[in-house]
């Protein structure tokens, strides 16, 4: 079936037109490529900064509530006509398909197949379009739009969560409460897909014995496109409306029937689109019933079960994310039965108990859960974890899956994340890149040469210059939070005004934001809370903490963590030097990285696959410290940052015996004896030489190796071509 590949004129009209000479706004709020380009957001913000801030940074109701009067007087504005006009500009020749792009040459014969079909849970666009929860999303995201930059072929395909993740708010007593809201799709710059007849192009699957259908939308991120399936139709069940209705919401059968509409149902959406990707790429297990499609696809023509899945496995790949048995999804065999029913298993030529054993480790064991990782490992070509750690505590894990191999035979790989440079890099370091590194530095990320000789020329005023105005911006958006926090549960006017002369711009500043688990140790740097107390109450040298994350709503033993450090923080002598951003979303994460002097990452070793939150900080010249797991023993080499403990790992299944006691005194001897003497070391001029120093060793060590440019590329030749190097 053809299918229309541009958005139409009419379905993309405003409700009122835009004044010609920026008119082109239009068009620009229809694809995410705004939200990273240079000046991008800035053009956006300064068309109403008042109305962009109540509609979170939402470019389409930016254009629908800007009052007349300011949308006619920005219109007639020379200076921002120019930055309009310079925007589209770029933008025409970003989406040029005559433009030069890294794929054309470091991934030909892709340029020259079908696209890679990239399935993710969640995808972590912008803050305006709630489809994510944490790192995967966000990885996800970056992903998309390094792909983009690439000029690299991908097509995405996720869900549309109709009521997204949740929002955060802390009761009084620091519990936190879960609230949802409904995402208007009128709202967003997101289309349904139609047929050439004008009709919106639906798929329908089989699911608890009833047909449900799924409607497709699309979002435009940069050159790729992102399909979102959505259940929320009169024709379903009420029941079936609900399967996306939210993010990780719901229980086990919920999950599973998303799974299958992410997975089946994204497979017969591209099958609509007339789309034969070169490549399947799960992006964590969730949507491994993807393989099992492509092989009844096979089956109902005619091949066997064996057949079809040698098959499936040229042309999957699977990337997992999570280091612990216990964090992959599994269901129990009688769910399984339920959500597929018996035809689903007869059109793969399989026994339902055949298809069972797909997820299982041990074939014949009905004792065992149905897992989504097992499936995916054996229905994939490539495997691969997200560090060099994770890659080998992934072989050890899973190593039973080939008895005949050691762990180092076991064929599971490693890609190291990275992270979208131009997303997390803040306009005032971008603009010292651009000097110093080059205009194009964007297109420059991996250069390791180029930055280091360019970082050289980077004076130490100009970048520790940049820094503190960041941290002015930090510590002015950290009052203004916390003011409409406290006015909103209802405190004295007193109290909330006491939030505007909170955290002091000069004092070194440690961020530490990320989901709330145990693992992940929120509670390690209260260990010795006198201890920790002398280091923030210190005359001289203080040190401020703010804090940042959510727990899952289910997560009980999470929520009691965040609690603790909620009713901690209360305590008079830290009030003025510890804060908690409630409901952390991307725009929370960018204020942070882009300003704190230092990031703090505490997880319990080897639980952390990878982390990406640290990488966005060293591309804005903040530092590091950090146990040795995930991306930073790759990263860390003793003068870019610090290191929490050594290297030992305990079992992925627990702590070794005193290791959060012995970590919390490596973090606390580390703080008081190396961080916190050298920033406040200062010379004459104010400026902390060493801490400077420092910062430009992390900039040109780390941006080269952990940007999303060299993650996908890696992608490119090594998972989706197999290319031996």
């Amino acid at each position: 079936m053809q299918i229309m590949n541009e958005i139409e004129e009419a379905e993309v009209a405003t409700v009122r037109a835009l004044p010609e000479t920026i008119d082109a706004l239009e068009q620009l709020s229809w694809n995410y490529w705004w939200s990273w380009a240079a000046d991008g957001a800035s053009v956006f913000r300064d068309l109403d900064p008042e109305v962009w801030d109540g509609v979170e940074h939402n470019a389409r109701r930016l254009l629908r509530e800007t009052p007349e009067f300011r949308m006619t007087r920005m219109a007639t504005d020379p200076t921002f006509i120019g930055r309009v006009r310079k925007l589209a500009e770029d933008f025409k020749r970003y989406m040029d398909p005559a433009a030069k792009v890294w794929a054309a040459d470091g991934a030909r014969s892709l340029m020259h197949a079908n696209p890679v079909a990239y399935f993710c849970a969640e995808f972590g666009i912008h803050q305006s379009l709630p489809l994510y929860s944490g790192g995967l999303g966000m990885l996800a995201g970056d992903h998309l739009k390094s792909a983009s930059d690439l000029g690299l072929p991908l097509v995405a395909v996720g869900l549309l969560y109709h009521h997204g993740y949740f929002r955060q708010r802390l009761r009084r007593d620091g519990w936190q409460e879960e609230h949802y809201g409904k995402i208007d799709t009128d709202d967003l710059p997101i289309q349904l897909v139609h047929d050439e007849a004008g009709t919106p192009l639906r798929v329908e699957l089989l699911i608890r014995g009833r047909g449900v259908e799924c409607q497709a939308w699309r979002v435009d991120v940069g050159r790729v496109k992102l399909y979102l399936l959505d259940t929320n139709l009169e024709e379903n069940h009420p029941i079936d409306r609900l399967i996306t209705g939210h993010l990780y919401g719901g229980d086990r059968e919920t999950r599973c029937v998303q799974e299958m509409v992410l997975g089946i149902g994204g497979i017969r959406l591209l099958r609509k689109l007339d789309i034969e990707p070169h490549v399947f790429h799960l992006n964590e297990g969730h949507s491994a019933f993807l393989t099992l499609e492509l092989a009844r696809e096979l089956t109902i023509a005619g091949q066997s079960f064996a057949d079809a899945a040698r098959e499936v496995r040229g042309r999957c790949v699977f990337t997992t994310h999570t280091p612990v048995a216990a964090g992959h999804d599994e269901f129990l065999p009688s769910l399984v039965e339920h959500c597929f029913g018996p035809e689903y298993a007869e059109s793969l030529g399989l026994t339902l108990a055949e298809l069972l054993d797909l997820g299982r480790v041990a074939a014949g064991d009905e004792a065992e859960l149905f897992g989504l990782t097992p499936l995916a490992l054996k229905m994939c070509r490539s495997t691969n974890g997200v560090s060099r750690i994770h890659g080998a505590v992934s072989r050890e894990l899973w190593k039973v899956l080939w008895p005949e191999s050691t762990a180092a035979e076991t064929p599971i790989t490693h890609v190291t994340n990275g992270v979208h440079a131009p997303t997390w890099v803040a306009p005032l370091i971008r603009e010292l890149y651009a000097k110093h590194i080059g205009p194009d530095w964007c297109e420059q990320e991996c250069d390791a040469r180029r930055w280091t000789d360019g970082v050289e020329r980077i004076t130490d005023e100009e970048l520790w210059r940049a820094h503190r105005l960041l941290k002015q911006r930090l510590v002015a958006f950290i009052r203004h939070r916390l003011y409409h926090a406290r006015v909103m549960h209802g405190e004295s006017m007193l109290y909330a005004e006491a939030a505007r002369t909170m955290f002091e711009p000069e004092a070194l500043t440690i961020g530490f934001a990320r989901r709330v688990a145990a693992y992940k140790r929120w509670s390690l740097i209260l260990h010795d809370p006198e201890r920790l107390m002398r280091l923030i109450d210190h005359a001289e040298r203080p040190v401020q903490l703010v804090f940042a994350g959510k727990a899952h709503p289910q997560d009980q033993g999470a929520k009691q963590i965040l609690q603790q450090l909620a009713q901690w923080k209360l305590d008079p002598r830290v009030m003025r030097r510890a804060v908690f951003i409630q409901d952390y979303d991307q725009e929370i994460a960018r204020q942070l990285v882009q300003s704190v002097d230092v990031w703090l990452n505490v997880p319990r070793r080897p639980l952390e696959a990878s982390g990406t939150s640290g990488e966005k900080v060293a591309m804005n010249g903040g530092l590091n410290l950090s146990v040795l797991d995930g991306w930073w023993p790759e990263g860390y080499d003793g003068t870019n940052g610090w290191a929490v403990g050594g290297a030992e790992t305990a079992a992925a299944s627990g702590a070794m015996p005193d290791e959060d006691a012995r970590d919390a005194e490596s973090l606390y001897r580390v703080l008081e004896d190396e961080v916190v003497p050298t920033f406040y070391d200062r010379d004459a001029t104010g400026i902390p030489r060493r801490w400077v120093a420092m910062m430009k060793r992390s900039i040109e060590t780390l941006v080269p190796a952990f940007n999303s440019d060299r993650m996908v590329q890696e992608y490119a030749r090594k998972i989706y071509l197999g290319e031996s190097k």
